[in-house]
């Protein structure tokens, strides 16, 4: 091995490792933003925000890996008490454990779902199965979190998932459009 060679590998490593760094503190940054356009809708505890958005494209743009850990940093971020969170509900680690907990909490592995598909399923299969799942995922962590602190699953269905659907089903498709359009942007830093 030449000294080049010994040289040139932790100098790659090193350069790899702060762009995953970059990249997960730029998906908690796009994640953080998108939740503060936030509407509260009358009647449920889960405003209608662009977060799941936000994750769905940090997932599938990012992959799995990458997006996942962009998640967990920004649930770190506001578990500690910086504002990334949005503005309607308990500050810090206590909105975990509100209403909408569960679906902060299903964030990281929606992002690495969507991240996932994305990445193994060829064309608009991919691009619209990845971030269909990582929205279900997000569904179903919110609805198992309301179901426990309302004692009723068809009430937390009613207040956390029903209200959503056709808001959602248009986010699916947003972030398929978006995919297709910036994913091979992106797949050069995989």
């Amino acid at each position: 091995m030449t000294q080049a060679t010994s040289t040139a590998a932790p100098a790659a490593a090193g350069r790899s490792r702060a762009l995953d760094l970059a990249l997960v503190a730029a998906g908690a940054l796009a994640v953080a933003l998108a939740s503060q356009v936030a509407v509260p809708l009358p009647g449920t505890p889960v405003p209608v925000t662009l977060q799941a958005l936000a994750v769905l494209l940090v997932g599938g743009l990012l992959g799995a890996r990458r997006g996942a850990a962009s998640l967990v940093f920004y649930l770190l971020l506001g578990a500690a008490g910086l504002p990334v969170f949005t503005p309607y509900g308990a500050p810090g680690v206590a909105r975990l454990f509100g209403p909408t907990g569960g679906y902060l909490l299903a964030y990281p592995f929606a992002a690495a779902l969507a991240g996932f598909v994305v990445a193994r399923r060829p064309g608009w299969a991919g691009l619209v199965g990845g971030p269909l799942l990582g929205m279900i995922a997000v569904h179903a962590g919110g609805l198992a979190q309301l179901a426990v602190m309302t004692g009723s699953a068809p009430v937390a269905f009613a207040a956390g998932s029903l209200p959503f659907l056709l808001e959602d089903a248009v986010k699916v498709g947003l972030a398929a459009l978006v995919l297709h359009r910036k994913l091979p942007l992106t797949r050069a830093l995989r």
